[in-house]
């Protein structure tokens, strides 16, 4: 019994999440799927504020660049019949499951979706309403504006920094536990970097691969030692699973 169980153990792939909670979970759980067993460890939480709603009157289309900005935004507004337009897959879902009627996705990130407005909607039909966190990834408000669109911005949630690492995986890391360790955003990803380095566990890395949702996120991690760095063919969920089915696919004894 002793050797199947090691057996299983070497065969058995361990993924580091860094994604928020209410995103996580989810993820696990594809992860789950493709025999991966998921340790979350969020770099960013979700937290909401009590912030008004601007009045939605002269609003022609609301911008979501995350699920979280669609989930806030159900909280604060009733309204279900303005047109959206989300930066990617994921969260154009979120928002069709809330209710929305007419939603678009850019698929990819705020050049794609600041890209796909301006081809679908003219300034002169009103303003845009982008609906965000504390914390964004480029600026698709100066995007957009450049191209004649007047843009408001009103921040629901914030997205708070994580402190220190748990106990849990600074134990795994240490010893060079993970196969796999995937990043979602630059921003958690520069977290991850500053808290693994505090933490003196960049030697634990060495036998970690890192997945990066964008050249941005692995641009992030600095020069942390991982024993490779992957980077999806596009910023969505489904370039980043496909990358990890890629390593997945690997013979045990390449990926050791």
């Amino acid at each position: 019994m002793k050797v199947h169980d090691d057996i299983a153990r070497a065969l058995l792939m361990l993924a580091l999440i860094t994604r928020p909670r209410n995103e996580a979970d989810a993820l696990a759980a594809l992860l789950a799927r493709r025999g991966i067993v998921a340790i979350i460890e969020p770099m960013i939480e979700i937290v909401e504020r009590d912030e008004i709603l601007p009045d939605l009157g002269g609003i022609q289309a609301i911008l979501c660049t995350s699920a979280n900005g669609v989930r806030a935004l159900t909280r604060t507004s009733s309204e279900r019949g303005i047109r959206v337009f989300t930066v990617g897959d994921a969260t154009a879902r979120a928002a069709r499951t809330a209710g929305f009627r007419e939603v678009e996705s850019a698929g990819g990130d705020v050049e794609d979706l600041a890209l796909l407005v301006s081809r679908r909607l003219r300034p002169l039909d009103g303003k845009l309403l982008h609906v965000a966190g504390s914390d964004v990834a480029g600026d698709l408000a100066a995007s957009l504006r450049a191209t004649g669109f007047a843009v408001e911005r009103t921040v629901l949630y914030e997205a708070r920094a994580a402190d220190a690492l748990s106990a849990t995986t600074t134990r795994l890391i240490g010893n060079g536990e993970f196969d796999l360790a995937l990043f979602y955003s630059p921003r958690s990803a520069a977290i991850f970097a500053s808290l693994a380095k505090a933490a003196k566990l960049s030697a634990g890395l060495a036998a970690t691969v890192a997945i990066s949702i964008s050249a941005g996120a692995d641009a992030a991690l600095g020069k942390l030692p991982f024993r490779a760095r992957l980077i999806a063919t596009a910023p969505t969920q489904v370039a980043l699973l496909a990358c990890v089915e890629q390593f997945a696919a690997q013979p045990a004894t390449v990926r050791a």
